[in-house]
C-alpha cells in the first residue's frame, strides 16, 4: 500500500460533524452559539475569581483553573472546524494536527485530574473543616494546580509524538472533528493493535484514579452532610457537591466512551457527536452549572459587573 509523505508539508483533511450534518448550516450556527456562551461565561468567572477578594479560597482558585481549561480546551477546536466549514477548507497541516492532539490530550487530562483535586477540596472541607486551612494552604493549592498541568503535558507529548510516528496512507480523511488517536489510527499503514492496548491501558490507568478518588471522596461527604445537625448546612453542602458531580459525569462519560471503550463499538458518527459533547457543549455549561446555582459567585458577579457600569 502507498504511503503519503507525512513531513511538516503534508497534512489531513478534517472530514467532521458538519460536513455529515443533514443541516450544516444549524449545526454550524449551534456550535457557534456555545462556542460564544463558553467564552462568555468562562471568561465572567475567570474575570469574578480574579477580582473578586472574597473568592480567593482554595475551591474557586481550583474552579478559576477549570474555567481555563475550557476556555482553551473549545478554543483549540472550535475556531478551527468552523471557519474550516465557512471558507469550504478542511485541510490541517501535520504540524497542526499534531498541536491540536497535544493540547487536546493536555488539556483533557488536566482537567481529568483537576476534577480529583476538587473532590478532595470539598472532602476536606466538609469532612475536616477545622483543618481545611492547613491541608488546602495555597502552596498545596499551587502543587496540585502544577501537577496537573505537568503530568497533562508529559503524557500528551507521549502520546502525541508516538502517534504521529506511524506511516499514513494515501486516504488523509479523519472522519472526526479534531485530530484525536483513535480516529488517527485508522489511517495507519502499520499495525497499531499493541498500541490500541497501550493506549487502552493508559487511558484506563489515567481515568480510574482520580474517579476512584471522587467517588470515595464524595461518600465519604455524604456519610457526613447526613450526620449534619443543620439543614441549612446540608442543603448548602448538597448544592455545591450535587454541581461539582454533574461536572464530573459529563466528562468522565465522554472520555470514558473515547478511550476506554473497545474500538470496535466506536462509529464515526458516535464519536463526533461525543467530540462536540466535550469540546463545546461541557465548557459553555460547566461555569453555568457551578455558577448559577451558588450564591456566592452569582453575588461576586454583581459587585464585581456594578464596579464596572459605574
Amino acid at each position: 500500500m502507498e504511503y503519503w509523505n507525512s513531513t511538516l508539508g503534508s497534512g489531513f483533511i478534517l472530514m467532521g460533524i458538519l460536513n455529515d450534518s443533514g443541516s450544516p448550516e444549524l449545526l454550524c450556527a449551534t456550535i457557534t452559539v456555545l462556542y460564544m456562551l463558553a467564552l462568555t461565561s468562562n471568561g465572567l468567572l475567570l474575570l469574578v475569581i480574579t477580582m473578586d477578594s472574597r473568592l480567593h479560597v482554595p475551591m474557586y482558585f481550583l474552579l478559576g483553573q477549570l474555567s481555563l481549561m475550557d476556555l482553551l480546551f473549545t478554543s483549540v477546536v472550535t475556531p478551527k472546524a468552523l471557519m474550516s466549514f465557512l471558507h469550504s477548507e478542511n485541510t490541517i497541516s501535520f504540524g497542526g494536527c499534531a498541536l491540536q492532539m497535544f493540547l487536546a490530550l493536555m488539556l483533557g487530562g488536566a482537567e481529568d485530574l483537576l476534577l480529583a483535586f476538587m473532590a478532595y477540596d470539598r472532602y476536606v472541607a466538609i469532612c475536616h473543616p477545622l483543618n481545611y486551612v492547613v491541608f488546602m494552604r495555597p502552596r498545596v493549592c499551587w502543587l496540585l494546580v502544577a501537577t496537573a498541568w505537568l503530568l497533562a503535558s508529559l503524557s500528551a507529548f507521549v502520546y502525541t509524538l508516538y502517534t504521529m510516528h506511524y506511516p499514513f496512507c494515501m486516504s488523509r480523511k479523519i472522519r472526526h472533528l479534531l485530530c484525536e488517536i483513535p480516529p488517527l489510527l485508522k489511517l495507519a499503514c502499520a499495525d497499531t493493535s499493541r498500541y490500541e492496548l497501550f493506549v487502552y491501558v493508559m487511558g484506563v490507568t489515567f481515568l480510574i484514579p482520580p474517579l476512584v478518588t471522587i467517588i470515595s471522596s464524595y461518600a465519604l461527604i455524604l456519610c457526613t452532610v447526613l450526620r449534619m445537625p443543620s439543614s441549612e448546612g446540608k442543603q448548602k453542602a448538597l448544592v455545591t457537591c450535587s454541581s461539582h458531580l454533574t461536572v464530573v459525569g459529563m466528562f468522565y462519560g465522554a472520555a470514558t466512551f473515547m478511550y476506554v471503550l473497545p474500538s470496535s463499538l466506536h462509529s464515526p458518527k458516535q464519536d463526533n457527536i461525543i467530540s462536540v459533547f466535550y469540546t463545546v457543549v461541557t465548557p459553555a455549561l460547566n461555569p453555568l452549572i457551578y455558577s448559577l446555582r451558588n450564591k456566592e459567585v452569582m453575588g461576586a458577579l454583581k459587585r464585581v459587573l456594578g464596579k464596572y457600569m459605574l
